[in-house]
């Protein structure tokens, strides 16, 4: 097997994921990713006619997400007609997952240079738009297994963990204060890109619009939790609520205590991001110059119903395959899709919580589904460049109780 390397990475600023109230809403998403790839190869200074593929994840494709939106954000950007692309769905590990599948690309020495990353406008299609839920409508799995919604699932967890509302609190509050430090030191704006009006030029967002600069723990502690009603729901065959489906696994609980929040899971925004991975021989026939190498990348799954757990598994794989321990990992990104999920896995893994999301994370920044996986992988690859470090460790919890972790080496 050759090596992977990554050239260089660009991503749209997070807008606002509503209609009429983000920046980014009245941009369609094939145009949003469209904008992405160009950028990117102007930042790498490659021409579009050397590039093989282009594999793009997407959670929601439906509507404007459907139909490849890969290829079809190729053609909007006016590339060249030979250069193909395939979208992805791993849930949210999607835009890792693309990744990670151009890395074998170029490794196993089938291509030389792959575009890889994701989009998600979830103002234009909002969760939910491909209809059938996280089974597909199957009632006759539903039967065997009925997979509850993440916020329950997330509940659930910190109820089983012991997880406070308060310590929830704490982490998105601190989340938010480094968001917020990230910003103003400048720290995005290697891999950030002006998005423009595609009819006016006009440009509409040059810095992610979604973080709440001045956060208090007093404004969080006023929150109600998210999950109350939804849990309350009597969905099940016989009547169940969602709360007591979710149980039936776990007779070691006797309630969910529901303490996420709106101010303490991930925001709902847009943005797509890509990057430029290329083989050792690209990288020598092209004259480039990788910024980071692929170490190793695995995926996990854990039991579906509590569904968020599999980091900590995903991790230890990709670990082991790269004879690594996780002390000798420099950076973590750990997905905030909730907070209990990278409050947990620092504490299986032994972490130390200085080195997690440095610069915040999906709470204060917004997780645009599919795009989120690569947006972390080039802010983990900034931010080694810019403390001088070595490595660091990418990780998404995923519905359906899996996980992913791609480990990258600053060149």
């Amino acid at each position: 097997m050759n090596d992977a390397w990554i050239i260089d990475g660009a991503r749209t600023p997070r807008g606002r994921g509503k209609i009429g109230k983000g920046a980014l809403s009245g941009v369609h998403p094939q145009e949003l990713l469209a904008q992405t790839l160009h950028a990117l190869l102007g930042k790498a200074k490659v021409l579009a006619s050397a590039i093989e593929d282009v594999v793009m994840g997407c959670v929601s494709q439906a509507k404007e997400q459907g139909a490849c939106i890969a290829r079809n954000a190729v053609l909007a950007a006016g590339l060249p007609d030979d250069l193909t692309g395939t979208t992805i769905n791993r849930f949210c590990g999607s835009g890792l997952q693309a990744v990670n599948f151009a890395a074998m690309g170029v490794a196993s020495g089938h291509q030389g240079l792959v575009i890889a990353g994701g989009v998600e406008s979830m103002s234009r299609v909002p969760m939910g738009s491909d209809e059938g839920g996280i089974d597909g409508n199957n009632l006759h799995l539903r039967k065997k297994l009925f997979q509850v919604p993440q916020g329950i699932s997330a509940d659930l967890i910190a109820t089983r963990e012991g997880f406070t509302r308060a310590e929830l609190d704490q982490f998105a509050l601190a989340s938010q204060h480094k968001a917020e430090a990230a910003q103003k030191d400048g720290r995005f704006a290697r891999s950030l890109f002006p998005v423009k009006d595609p009819e006016t030029g006009a440009v509409l967002l040059e810095a992610d619009e979604y973080p709440r600069h001045g956060a208090t723990i007093e404004a969080l502690a006023k929150l109600e939790p998210s999950f109350v009603g939804m849990g309350a729901a009597a969905v099940g065959p016989n009547g169940e609520t969602l709360d007591q489906l979710a149980l039936q696994r776990y007779a070691d609980v006797s309630a969910i205590h529901h303490v996420h929040t709106a101010g303490n899971s991930s925001g709902i925004v847009d943005g797509a991001a890509a990057l430029l991975l290329a083989s050792t021989e690209a990288v020598k026939a092209h004259g480039l110059k990788p910024r980071a190498k692929i170490r190793a990348m695995a995926t996990a799954g854990a039991e579906p119903v509590i569904m968020l757990t599999a980091p900590t598994p995903a991790s230890e794989r990709a670990l082991a395959k790269a004879g690594m321990k996780p002390g000798d990992i420099d950076l973590w990104e750990i997905n905030e899709a909730f907070a209990v999920v990278p409050l947990k896995t620092t504490r299986d893994l032994g972490i130390d919580p200085a080195r997690v999301n440095v610069n915040g994370g999906a709470i204060a920044l917004g997780h645009p589904l599919g795009a989120t996986g690569a947006m972390l992988l080039s802010t983990a690859i900034d931010e080694l460049e810019r403390r001088g470090l070595a490595t660091a460790l990418v990780t998404l919890c995923i519905g359906g109780g899996m996980g992913i972790a791609t480990i990258v080496e600053r060149v």
